[in-house]
């Protein structure tokens, strides 16, 4: 892939992944987070150019929609980082790609209470708790996701 598809690829990555955390805002910031958008992080097991553009979309939709401030901003990115990164490297090392669906649970779920268990006064272990179970449909999602696209990948290249 070009370079200029790279970056329209991850340009539209990134508008996506903020569409959708405005529209499902009502219940992505609240005790459980059910974050949908957080499924495309998927997207950097065949993609792994799209580790920093989701990072940033993380960070761009918390500093619009999220209301924590630097928190949130920071904080979303440094998420962003690791769990799109860690997916990457799931690919890298040719591991199952069923990893991905612990990684983005436990990404966003070991991580965010960091900031918000400080900002909240609510226990550690009780974030990651409300956390994790919000991340449940998002990861299974984005699994699903990236199994469909690596079996039409594979079809369409079988077909060339």
């Amino acid at each position: 892939m070009s370079n200029t598809r790279k970056i329209c690829f991850s340009g539209i990555t990134m508008a996506l992944y903020i569409a959708v955390m405005y529209v499902s805002q009502g219940f992505a910031f609240g005790q459980y987070q059910v974050r949908i958008a957080t499924a495309l992080y998927a997207l950097a097991f065949p993609l792994p150019f799209l580790v920093l553009p989701l990072a940033l979309a993380n960070s761009i939709s918390n500093m619009v929609m999220g209301g924590l401030g630097v928190f949130d901003i920071v904080g979303g990115f440094i998420v962003g980082i690791i769990t799109a990164g860690a997916i990457w490297l799931v690919q890298r090392f040719k591991l199952p790609m069923f990893f991905v669906v612990p990684i983005i649970i436990l990404g966003p779920a070991l991580v965010v209470p960091f900031w918000l268990s400080y900002l909240l006064g609510v226990p550690y272990l009780a974030l990651v708790g409300s956390l994790g179970v919000g991340q449940l449909t998002p990861a299974v999602v984005g699994f699903v996701m990236i199994k469909f696209l690596d079996t039409h990948l594979k079809g369409m290249k079988k077909d060339d």
